[in-house]
């Protein structure tokens, strides 16, 4: 059998006792080596096989002592709905809520489930602060001085080179440094539309994108989204005569957390392609994945220069560092020209830092405690929602990201979650801030960045119960 075969069918194997019952909860498994033994399979085989089940939350790993089978409640839960937009280009303003919502960031006195950032104890703190000291020394003028136009080349040499994990094959020289990826979004949007333009976006959707959307006087046409594959392909056929641009974030899109399969990324790419419509791919969260490889981007599959691909370390490495980029394709003029006029420069200081954390391989290894934290973390959540929450409570299966989507059954309106959670010191974002239109009243996201603690757990039961009084 092929390597790729055998790695999945052990898996699956595996995974088919897990849910019969065969492996029971809390047991453990055979280490990597018996494994390895056991099939005929190499060491690295036996650990992809590992990650694979780490990946579909089905097992956990505990230090110095090897893999257990998780607990399987959050697994009884029902997956969220796919969700069903009027397909009709909207210009609304996004809801009040929203404001409101966003206004709590920063506040240490609340539990924020509401913004979608990894806490700062996650964050490898100390060594960005070593970071910023060397790059001081290291920058001419102490970094007082203006970077080239296009960026820090150190950055983005290092962007370039980790595009190659997901078969990006980026030069230097494609990309543009931005502040942060909605700075790079804004740009894209700048360069590609004018007002009164009408761009396609999956629902839900990032609240900041809607945000930018109507503040550049487009009109947003939502497309239907299922939340383990992504948008309805039909779909966005329907309405390619509609629409200027289309702005997708394939890889654990915020709320829903799915990962786009490689097929339909190609055929999205190929299907804009051949109707002259540019793709905004929004790729923040890639670095985030369950799984055990990061998985490819539209870009990949990118040929002619038509995915404007953006990205950051704002949901990985410093929030508030502001670092992001765009490797706009054939839109570089354009991109380059935008950033003279909105920004001229990047903070010198900061990207060389960042550039030179992702140079010695020190990310990578915060990747993976991080991405294990995440995991973890979203299994916690799901068991609690499942014994704490009302009946009939859904969630999405996050492949990776930051959220974790919660639909209520309809009658519970988690606008008023939100101010009776707040004087429980709570914030959750609800779900109608993520769209334009009249839907997700009964829903609401929740960020998985937090450090899991006893504290924790009790404000979600809390939640839960704020939400059976509704």
């Amino acid at each position: 059998m092929k390597k790729d075969y055998l790695y999945n069918e052990i898996a699956n194997n595996i995974t088919n006792k897990i849910k019969s019952g065969v492996l029971k909860t809390g047991e453990k498994l055979p280490s990597v080596r018996s494994l390895s033994s056991e099939h005929g399979i190499s060491i690295n085989t036996a650990k992809r096989v590992f990650l694979e089940l780490e990946a579909r939350s089905l097992i956990r790993s505990k230090p110095q002592s090897g893999y257990y089978i998780s607990p399987l409640n959050y697994l009884q839960l029902p997956l969220a709905a796919a969700s069903q937009p009027v397909p009709i280009a909207n210009s609304r303003q996004p809801d009040q809520l929203m404001n409101e919502v966003y206004s709590t960031m920063g506040r240490r006195d609340l539990t924020l489930f509401s913004i979608g950032v990894p806490s700062g104890v996650l964050l490898p703190v100390a060594k960005l602060k070593k970071e910023i000291v060397l790059a001081t020394r290291v920058l001419d003028d102490g970094g007082t001085a203006y970077e080239p136009l296009q960026g820090n080349i150190k950055l983005r040499r290092m962007v370039a080179v980790r595009s190659l994990a997901w078969e990006g094959n980026l030069h230097e020289d494609d990309i543009v440094t931005t502040n942060g990826c909605m700075n790079a979004l804004a740009l894209c949007l700048m360069a590609l539309t004018q007002s009164g333009d009408t761009i396609a976006l999956e629902s839900p959707c990032y609240p900041g994108i809607l945000q930018l959307a109507v503040s550049l006087g487009l009109k947003v046409l939502e497309i239907a989204t299922d939340p383990i594959n992504g948008i309805d392909i039909e779909t966005l056929k329907n309405v390619l005569h509609k629409i200027k641009v289309c702005l997708l974030v394939p890889n654990f899109n915020t709320p829903l957390g799915y990962c786009m399969p490689d097929e339909k990324k190609r055929e999205i790419v190929s299907l804009l392609s051949k109707n002259q419509i540019p793709l905004i791919e929004d790729d923040t969260y890639g670095d985030l994945h369950f799984g055990a490889e990061r998985p490819k981007c539209c870009k990949s599959f990118d040929s002619e220069g038509n995915v404007l691909w953006c990205g950051s370390v704002s949901k990985t490495l410093a929030p508030g560092f502001r670092v992001g980029w765009v490797a706009p394709g054939k839109y570089k003029e354009q991109i380059i020209k935008l950033k003279l006029i909105h920004s001229l420069s990047s903070t010198a200081i900061i990207n060389e830092a960042v550039g030179n954390f992702l140079l010695t391989g020190r990310y990578d290894n915060h990747l993976r405690k991080l991405r294990q934290t995440l995991m973890e973390n979203y299994q916690h959540y799901a068991t609690i929602i499942a014994s704490h929450f009302p009946e009939g409570t859904k969630i999405s299966r996050p492949q990776g990201g930051l959220a974790l989507w919660v639909e209520f059954p309809k009658h519970i309106d988690t606008g008023k979650l939100y101010s009776y959670a707040l004087k429980l010191q709570i914030s959750i974002s609800p779900g109608r801030i993520f769209t334009l239109q009249d839907q997700f009243y009964h829903c609401m996201r929740l960020c998985i960045g937090l450090p899991w603690s006893n504290e924790l757990a009790l404000k979600l039961k809390q939640l839960g119960n704020l939400a059976k009084a509704l």
